[in-house]
């Protein structure tokens, strides 16, 4: 049995359609899984684990394609993932009391709702190399961090940031976006796995349902739809979530 609000089955057509939509485009959609878990009532240590195991399909054959295509750059990914691997993973570690998740949760969203609305057009800062790496050596960090607690790849965030710090090119970014959500889902998802206990089997429906609707929206989107627009369709996703995490929170308190 799950702690979902709804039926298992019902929620996993929901998230084919989304999955479909985001594949169409091009993107992964992991903060709109984890935002439809906590919209549907998932518990605070199964919305981590699911989504982290939803956000290693999506990006798979994502990360491939990029490498493939050789947008992937090592030099580029390396400072972040040398820092968000063990923070991912100690991440998938803690406890934390179920507020303090929901209120990283609610933070983590409205930050990538602001993400989806309001796009960053700055130019990329002005420092020099050393610098740079520092940067991405933190910001693996937190990012990682968050991944693990809240099982948000962070793509959404390091592909601006990597932009912002003038160290790769739009492609370039969303390759390192699709592989840092890969390897710090993969080290979130083990660390959760040892130190959590949380039957996913009954939330199988919703692999089936992200892998099917991927493809689909692989195989039929191919520019039908415009990015920017289905980005802020399914942004919408995440504001009622925002509000209704926020309730939930109030009520909580």
């Amino acid at each position: 049995m799950t702690d979902l609000l709804i039926p298992v089955t019902v929620l996993a057509l929901i998230f084919a359609v989304v999955a479909f939509f985001y594949a169409s485009v091009g993107l992964g959609g992991g903060s709109s899984y984890t935002a439809l878990l906590a919209v549907f009532g998932a518990g605070a240590m199964t919305i981590p684990m699911v989504s982290l195991t939803l956000n290693i399909l999506v990006t798979t054959f994502g990360s491939l394609v990029f490498l493939l295509h050789g947008h992937a750059r090592l030099r580029l990914i390396a400072p972040f993932i040398i820092s968000s691997i063990p923070m991912a993973y100690l991440g998938g570690m803690l406890h934390l009391p179920k507020m303090i998740f929901y209120v990283l949760l609610l933070i983590s969203l409205c930050v990538a709702a602001a993400r989806i609305y309001f796009p960053s057009n700055r130019r990329p800062v002005q420092l020099d190399q050393r610098g740079k790496i520092f940067c991405a050596i933190a910001g693996g960090a937190v990012l990682g961090l968050i991944a693990g607690i809240t099982g948000i790849g962070g793509g959404v965030y390091l592909v601006p940031l990597v932009i912002l710090l003038g160290l790769g090119n739009a492609k370039e970014a969303a390759a390192c976006g699709a592989f840092f959500i890969w390897v710090n889902s993969v080290s979130g998802l083990l660390a959760r796995i040892q130190y959590n206990e949380v039957d996913l089997v009954p939330y199988l429906p919703l692999v089936i349902a992200v892998v099917l609707g991927g493809m689909a929206g692989t195989l039929m989107g191919a520019g039908r739809f415009k990015v920017r627009t289905m980005q802020q369709i399914l942004g919408t996703i995440l504001l009622v979530a925002i509000l209704l995490l926020g309730k939930k929170i109030v009520m909580f308190a």
